[in-house]
């Protein structure tokens, strides 16, 4: 699919027809021929720009940049908390830039570079909005992240963990295509002349690297993070387990005896024993008994659970110094 944009007082105006950048989404093969005869675009680098796999690089050749870099892909509930990255490949010639993309991606979001007055700013404006569209993702994976960990800490199963590890995987994806990017914007500054930027553009293309180094770091500690405490949220799913399988055993413990007891009273033993006493004494008096025997087991068993604890805590006071 063509999507053609125009320049006009200063901004990038979408067109039915025109020259000034065209954006190319999931091209057809009717459209890689036309990309391929009319563009004289390499069949080589039209295949790495629909590459979800390509590694960011830059080429210049005579009037034309080539320009592979990565943006995040726009997610869907299909994922399931997967986050990836796709590649866009950006032909910059001196009067219009061509776009190739697998999937709409949002281009043309950045604020930063308002005046666009030719294809060199549309190509700079392309760099800060992917900026601006991994920060976006980062944020929502940052959020995605604490919601789980609020789960985790209740759960006793392995979903949440496992969505935890999908998205420590997004955030793999995140870091190197990030630093793919960086490779790009690094060497886009030191061959500026080549690709055609002047004085100005060059100031927006450093501040364009300073953006993306903080992106880095930013994918870098929210995946440090998830990392580092990966091991630490498995325990406190075990924890909750062996917490909950606890609570049954005291239950069983508690009901163990009463249940022995329940038996001997259900025999024809226990009517013989209290023959002389009216049933509607006697089976009263025998329920109670119940009762005190279990509540008796589980005094005995909370006494015990506390007493160790105790002894667990750091016995003894502290020394005071010696009055003379």
């Amino acid at each position: 699919m063509l999507e053609p944009y125009a320049f006009e007082d200063g901004k990038l105006i979408p067109r039915e027809e025109g020259e000034g950048v065209l954006v190319y989404i999931a091209p057809t093969e009717d459209e890689k021929r036309e990309l391929s005869e009319r563009w004289a675009i390499d069949p080589y680098d039209l295949a790495s720009a629909l590459d979800p796999d390509e590694l960011g690089r830059v080429e210049i050749g005579g009037n034309r940049a080539t320009i592979i870099v990565k943006q995040p892909r726009n997610y869907d509930s299909a994922d399931q908390l997967l986050f990836t990255v796709a590649s866009v490949g950006l032909f910059l010639d001196r009067d219009h830039l061509v776009v190739v993309t697998t999937e709409p991606l949002e281009l043309f979001a950045d604020k930063m570079v308002r005046k666009v007055s030719g294809p060199a700013d549309a190509l700079l404006k392309i760099l800060y909005a992917s900026i601006a569209h991994f920060l976006g993702h980062l944020k929502v994976i940052n959020m995605i992240s604490e919601a789980l960990e609020k789960r985790i800490n209740t759960s006793m199963g392995n979903k949440y963990l496992l969505d935890m590890f999908t998205l420590e995987k997004s955030l793999v994806y995140f870091v190197n295509g990030i630093g793919s990017n960086q490779m790009v914007l690094e060497k886009m500054r030191a061959s500026a002349a080549k690709v055609g930027l002047d004085a100005e553009q060059c100031e927006i293309l450093d501040d364009i690297i300073i953006e993306n180094q903080q992106c880095a770091k930013q994918a870098d500690i929210y995946s440090n993070i998830l990392t580092g405490l990966m091991d630490a949220r498995g325990s406190v799913v075990n924890n909750n387990l062996s917490t909950l399988m606890k609570k049954l055993t005291v239950i069983s413990v508690v009901f163990l005896p009463m249940n022995v007891l329940a038996s001997i009273g259900g025999m024809s033993e226990f009517s013989g024993w209290t023959h002389e006493v009216p049933p509607w004494v006697s089976y009263p008096i025998f329920l109670v008994g119940l009762c005190g025997v279990g509540y008796l087991t589980y005094y005995v068993i909370h006494k015990w659970d506390v007493g160790k604890k105790d002894l667990q805590l750091p016995r003894g006071r502290r020394k005071g110094p010696r009055s003379s």
